[in-house]
């Protein structure tokens, strides 16, 4: 046997750059997603998928006269004659051409389990039925009267149309979106009575500018209609630009209760929000305290939207609670808005809202001149028929005879009565009965309809202001056939209410916070008058005690440095001992809380370490937005106290005491500071800040505060050693 040695290569190895051959082959797929995937088409409205699920539905004659048929045979038809890319994706495009919610103007009547609003998904496509709805009909309407140009389907089987003929803006009607290689396209849904009085406006003055157009569509329609707050401004430069975005909210109402109580009933959600996600948003922010006016909500929903928001408090305005949770939740989004289609040469780029509906108009014009054509030839055809019938009546006698004589009739027929080849062949496969008197006149009155009816075509095609006029009346057929109130309405928001801070939304009540040694953290409603009247777990005891109100921010001082801060609405009830401070700020193990503050704007605080070092920092820089905190003070925090005075009192573990003022101390946001007192051994014991009018006071062994009125005799220079303080002198608080 003769063992034949291919060539090295093969005949198939191509000798190039990696560069030049990557940049090739991803240039070639990237264009390929742009206009065979991703983007949709100015003209239609659709990307390839969808056009060819609603041709193929054509196809099969699923008008909505017809009886509905099983999704897994229009799935399979699609994907086997026009769409070779996976069932999966194909049935996802129909169930969202079926959906209410997601639709504005559904394309598919959907029979079965399709998805709802909730965000469950729809069934297997073998229990689901479709077919068309009236508004497809209309946008595929004159597709088999040459109305648009077809191409080879991808196996060369078949032919599939380029675009449809849209019978209306479905681009802007229905919206689309997408990502393509290096672009996207965001294009919310619209009124399609709006859109189409729009482009009336459009014919009347092609000069229109977009503002005296959104005069007559002013901005989106979506399926689940919502509250439009953006700006005229905003939505104008939008639509000139063709991005941007938009702020959509939730429609509500306030039911009243008994007893002066309410609730709030959200009848609309906003734009592809998926209700049972949102629901346990609103949920996790109630369990998580980040929405402290909201007190419970439930889902009591049917057929319509309605969610049951009940508030905290009675006292808590109804608007108050909405901006707090539009902030926090979708019950506000923003959509965005990137116009980027395919024009009628394929090419990609952005339109605004004129260039868009100028696409579609000049569509419609194409695509009523191809019908004109087509119908005229046909017309011109039936012309020629029934003018060789009419020559027939004429000489009904002769043609009987030709007929049952002449061996050729057909030959005779052309050469006696000076018909075509095409008359010839109709006469002759003409029924006798056909030619009675009666149907003499029928042939008459259809010559003479169909010869108005070609010249009105043949006016039509010769004159674009007729076209234009034309286009105007099949459009104000379109808006009788599709009656579409609107379902989004316009509203305003409060002045800085999307920038207030949250705290802007919580009930400014007044509570005591109370932390444990043991560092359980809760708010006790209102002051502690007897602070022995509040319980703790066995072995726990009282730390802290600080009057606050439910706006505030507590910072709280720890013995590594660091400072946290904690909302004073999320703490526990009072009722309860509370919940551990671990859980809410990262304190590692073996760190002790120094101190407990209620934050004061404009106020400053004294920091020092146990080795004497310290320094003055505004209580603004001491803010911390992370469960971490932050860094103050470089070594271990000794003592944190509120700047109430203009003198500084220290007190070592050497019982050697210290006077200075406050202005020796410098001020910063972080590090290690300056010496307060120097010590041979030990370090600080405790400090304190107290006015120069009162002086200060001290804390004797026995519990008792007791006055210090010849302090100024320990005045001495900052970092000094000082001396001996008062006989009991061991600590100031």
């Amino acid at each position: 046997m003769t063992l034949h040695t291919p060539p090295p290569d093969g005949g198939r190895i191509v000798d190039e750059p990696m560069g030049d051959a990557l940049s090739r082959r991803y240039l070639a797929y990237a264009l390929s997603t742009i206009t065979n995937r991703a983007l949709p088409d100015v003209r239609d409205g659709f990307k390839p998928v969808h056009r060819r699920i609603l041709y193929a539905m054509h196809q099969m004659r699923l008008n909505p006269q017809a009886a509905a048929r099983k999704c897994a045979k229009v799935v399979g038809d699609v994907m086997g004659g026009y769409h070779p890319h996976g069932d999966a994706s194909i049935y996802d495009a129909l169930v969202r051409m079926a959906q209410a919610f997601a639709q504005r103007y559904p394309l598919v009547d959907g029979q079965g389990n399709f998805g709802n609003i909730d965000g469950d998904n729809a069934a297997a496509m073998r229990y689901t039925e479709c077919k068309l709805t009236a508004a497809a009909v209309l946008l595929m309407e004159g597709i088999d009267q040459n109305a648009v140009d077809f191409r080879p389907t991808y196996d060369d089987q078949d032919q599939e149309p380029v675009v449809l003929p849209a019978g209306f803006p479905n681009l802007l009607a229905n919206g689309s979106s997408g990502i393509a290689v290096g672009m996207a396209t965001s294009i919310p849904p619209h009124n399609v009575g709006e859109l189409i009085e729009t482009c009336l406006i459009l014919l009347d003055d092609p000069e229109a500018t977009t503002e005296a157009l959104m005069q007559h569509m002013p901005g989106p329609d979506f399926p689940t209609g919502g509250v439009l707050v953006e700006g005229k401004a905003s939505l104008l430069e939008t639509y000139e630009t063709g991005r941007g975005g938009l702020r959509l909210r939730a429609r509500w109402e306030v039911e009243h209760l008994e007893r002066g109580t309410w609730r709030i009933v959200v009848t609309e959600i906003p734009y592809q929000v998926q209700k049972g996600r949102l629901i346990e948003t609103l949920a996790d922010l109630i369990d998580q305290k980040k929405a402290p006016l909201l007190g419970d909500v439930r889902d009591e929903s049917a057929e319509d939207i309605r969610l049951v928001l009940d508030p905290r408090a009675r006292t808590v305005e109804p608007e108050v609670l909405m901006e707090s949770l539009f902030r926090l939740s979708d019950l506000e989004v923003r959509v965005p808005v990137n116009i980027n289609v395919l024009d009628a040469t394929g090419t990609p780029g952005v339109m605004g809202l004129k260039a868009c509906l100028q696409a579609f108009l000049d569509h419609r014009r194409e695509v009523l001149i191809r019908r004109s054509n087509w119908r005229a030839e046909r017309i011109e055809k039936r012309l020629h028929l029934l003018e060789g019938l009419r020559i027939v009546f004429l000489n009904i006698d002769e043609v009987i005879r030709i007929v049952r004589e002449e061996e050729q009739p057909k030959a005779a027929l052309i050469a006696r009565l000076n018909l075509t080849e095409v008359q010839a062949d109709f006469v002759l496969d003409t029924r006798l009965r056909q030619l009675a008197r009666l149907e003499e006149l029928a042939i008459e009155t259809e010559f003479r309809e169909l010869a108005e009816e070609l010249a009105g075509l043949r006016a039509l095609m010769d004159s674009p202001s007729r076209q234009w006029k034309r286009i105007g009346k099949d459009l104000a057929e379109v808006r009788k056939a599709l009656p579409s109130p609107r379902r989004t309405i316009f509203g305003e928001a409060p002045e800085g209410g999307a920038s207030a801070p949250i705290e802007a939304f919580i009930p400014r009540e007044a509570i005591t916070v109370v932390l444990s040694e043991r560092g359980w953290i809760r708010a006790a409603k209102g002051k502690v008058e007897d602070p022995s009247e509040l319980k703790f777990k066995e072995g726990d005891s009282l730390a802290f005690l600080v009057p606050a109100f439910t706006t505030d921010k507590l910072l709280v001082a720890a013995t590594d440095g660091r400072i946290f801060t904690i909302g004073a609405d999320k703490l526990a009830s009072g009722r309860g001992h509370g919940e551990p401070i671990r859980l809410m700020i990262d304190l590692e193990e073996g760190v002790e809380i120094v101190a407990l503050f209620a934050h004061q704007p404009g106020a400053k605080l004294m920091v020092a370490s146990k080795a004497g070092y310290g320094f003055i920092a505004p209580e603004d820089e001491l803010l911390a937005q992370k469960r971490g905190g932050k860094q103050v003070l470089n070594g271990e925090m000794a003592v944190c106290l509120r700047v109430t005075g203009d003198h500084v009192a220290v007190i070592g573990d050497n019982i050697k005491t210290l006077v200075f003022p406050v202005s020796e101390l410098p001020e910063m946001s972080r590090g290690k500071g300056v010496k307060f007192q120097s010590y041979r051994q030990g370090g600080m014991a405790d400090a304190t800040v107290f006015a120069e009018e009162t002086g200060p006071d001290w804390v004797d062994g026995g519990g008792r505060r007791r006055n210090w009125p010849d302090w100024r005799d320990w005045i001495g220079k900052r970092a000094a050693v000082g001396r001996q303080g008062p006989r009991g002198l061991r600590k100031f608080r």
